[in-house]
């Protein structure tokens, strides 16, 4: 029997031409619309030329041999990913994060096309490892981290999952209102929602409300623990304000939800990828049994 060659799935991000494009039917007449609102496209057009160079690099580390795919990151949710294919991400941070509630152990390998200009967090190889890496990957060498991932789980069994963090709230960002049980204790409360975030959302969103609330929570990527931090929980007489922070280990954090219309949980900071959350719907969140398997550095 024949045996299959390696498929390397790349997933690259839309680029602000990529944009442009779909509003505009050609270049020409972007930039004639855009010069009378005296916004240069000249950088625009620098930028997605010097991404398509990284992608034309990417493209011909993989052997000619070898099966391959190339998709946009909007694409992802729709793809259907085999159990041995390796996913190059060419793009920023949140383009791994992105595919990864998609994976079950796959190795991701993220390519940063514009150095200086990312982070790098998770985008940690120029296009010039890819040749090096896959072959790596191919025969089990490659070089991974496990990070720990977060689930909703649904009283109906429906589930989300999330590299960086997963939002409780109103889909409008208004006040939501919901009963939250964590760590043995229960309460009321009346805030902006909560997030419960991984290690490596500890960077991100989870960073930004630690620092204006002067909370400190231990949370590392590969350790399986998550931190859940409430936003702007509002003293009254039925809602508390007790329960605001804590750890996620052995035990998931349990939300009900008392708002009767725009209830959702999301993760990844991705909206339109939902679960609706309703009067009555009990949703827990907790470690995942998956993590994403991300290449790094030797």
């Amino acid at each position: 029997m024949a045996i299959l060659a390696p498929r390397v799935i790349v997933v690259r991000r839309e680029t602000e031409m990529d944009r442009v494009r779909a509003v505009h039917s050609t270049v020409a007449s972007a930039r004639f619309v855009l010069a009378r609102k005296r916004i240069p496209l000249g950088a625009v057009e620098t930028a997605h030329a010097d991404f398509f160079e990284v992608l034309r690099e990417v493209h011909a580390a993989i052997p000619g041999e070898w099966r391959q795919a190339t998709i946009f990151r909007s694409d992802v949710e729709r793809f259907v990913f085999g159990p041995d294919d390796i996913i190059v991400a060419v793009g920023q941070d949140g383009l791994v994060a992105n595919v990864a509630k998609y994976l079950d152990g796959q190795p991701v390998i993220g390519v940063d096309p514009a150095p200086g200009v990312n982070s790098g967090a998770l985008v940690r190889f120029r296009a010039g490892d890819v040749g090096r890496l896959l072959k790596l990957a191919a025969s089990r060498e490659l070089h991974v981290e496990h990070r720990t991932m977060a689930e909703a789980r649904l009283d109906d069994g429906v589930t989300l999952t999330a590299l960086n963090e997963i939002f409780v709230g109103h889909r409008s960002h208004q006040s939501a209102r919901y009963t939250l049980v964590a760590g043995g204790r229960g309460e009321r409360q009346s805030s902006s929602g909560l997030i419960v975030a991984t290690g490596t959302g500890a960077t991100g969103w989870a960073r930004s409300i630690m620092q204006a609330s002067h909370i400190a929570l231990d949370l590392k990527p590969t350790e399986p623990r998550l931190g859940y931090l409430v936003r702007e929980a509002w003293p009254s007489p039925a809602t508390g304000t007790e329960i605001v922070a804590g750890l996620v280990e052995t035990e998931p954090v349990v939300v009900t939800s008392e708002m009767d219309d725009g209830g959702t949980i999301f993760a990844d900071g991705i909206e339109s990828d939902h679960l609706l959350f309703g009067w009555g719907r009990r949703v827990s969140i907790g470690v995942s049994s998956r993590r994403l398997s991300l290449a790094t550095p030797a």
